[in-house]
């Protein structure tokens, strides 16, 4: 069997403008993952008040980032898989779960290449409904459809693998060697506490009640919360940091319905109101900086910090295409090739 690799991202708007803005977000919202509530009362609430609303604000903040080359989250994801495919000897395709780079474009290319067994690489560490399972599940509807002779496996979330909690912890030193920080904010996307409740494979472990996530469960297989808790405490205990100078929040809450908290602009602001003047934040949610880190966290959580007396705001950039994650990816599908029966 010919083997190929298919990296999977979020998506961006072909251009910054409102038009193709509310046709990427129609397409992203209207996913049962993303909004997880009935097609009609999803369908009303999306296309009858969202897209009647967001797209002109989306637009905007999109215009704040965008790249001459094109969206950051683009461009980022095509330097990255440029640089995997000079590490390795198997067809290496890239997809976005929206958009139109679609996972369909992605399998095809595989498929003309004459690769019969792909690994299918969600690019999120951590698992999630609206990440990693949206993913997962359209590559196999797809799979089905149009290309029944083709094998797929897939990654699973990464998380807590120990070389990778070792690039992020470089990663996050290296970018704050040397500046005067005190206190680093781990924001991670929030999620509808609904979600971590739905993907509970125990159904009665995830309370979200501060203690679950701490205690032993096979519910943290498929628990964002838990893995995004993991996330900081591996990266503190492999950095050493204090307790008392780093925390965990939550960031891009839509609707009124709760959401994982504690949320990451209120948390930015009680750190200024409580004297903090130099803080840092790192957004390991994602690998590839974009809308949520580049405008949500660098522009308005910076604005937010300085409204409440702070000073210095550093922001960590995403992996991208650090060398060092080029390197892990690379020997992680390098091992795959050798061992087909386990995925990394």
């Amino acid at each position: 069997m010919k083997k190929g690799v298919l990296l999977v991202n979020l998506g961006s708007p072909d251009s910054p403008e409102p038009k193709d803005v509310k046709k990427y977000l129609g397409e992203f919202l209207m996913d049962e993952r993303v909004i997880d509530i009935p097609f009609v009362a999803r369908a009303l609430l999306v296309k009858g008040i969202i897209l009647k609303t967001r797209p002109k604000a989306s637009a905007a903040a999109y215009k704040k980032i965008w790249w001459d080359v094109g969206s950051p989250l683009i461009v980022l994801s095509e330097r990255l898989q440029s640089k995997i495919q000079k590490q390795i000897d198997i067809p290496v395709a890239l997809a976005m779960r929206y958009g139109s780079m679609t996972i369909k474009k992605g399998l095809q290319e595989l498929v003309n290449k004459g690769v019969n067994e792909v690994l299918l690489f969600p690019l999120y560490p951590q698992f999630a409904m609206a990440t990693t399972e949206t993913i997962t599940v359209l590559a196999e509807e797809l799979r089905q459809q149009y290309f029944p002779n083709l094998k797929i496996e897939s990654v699973p979330a990464f998380y807590n693998k120990s070389d990778y909690i070792e690039v992020l912890s470089n990663s996050i030193k290296h970018h704050l060697e040397g500046k005067n920080y005190e206190h680093l904010l781990f924001s991670y996307h929030g999620v509808p506490e609904r979600h971590i409740r739905k993907s509970d494979i125990t159904k009665s472990h995830c309370k979200i009640d501060g203690s679950c996530c701490a205690t032993p469960s096979k519910a943290h297989e498929f628990c964002y919360r838990h893995q995004c808790y993991e996330v900081t405490r591996l990266v503190a205990e492999k950095l050493k940091f204090k307790e008392g100078t780093y925390s965990t929040s939550f960031q891009s809450r839509l609707g009124f319905d709760p959401w994982l908290q504690p949320y990451t602009d209120r948390t930015i602001e009680r750190l200024g109101k409580q004297g903090i003047k130099n803080m840092a934040i790192v957004t390991p949610a994602f690998v590839s900086d974009c809308l949520e880190t580049l405008e949500e966290i660098a522009m308005e959580g910076q604005e937010i910090f300085h409204e409440m007396g702070g000073k210095d705001f550093t922001t960590v950039p995403c992996l991208n295409d650090d060398d060092e994650f080029v390197d892990l990816l690379s020997n992680w599908i390098t091992e795959w090739t050798k061992t087909p029966v386990e995925v990394i």
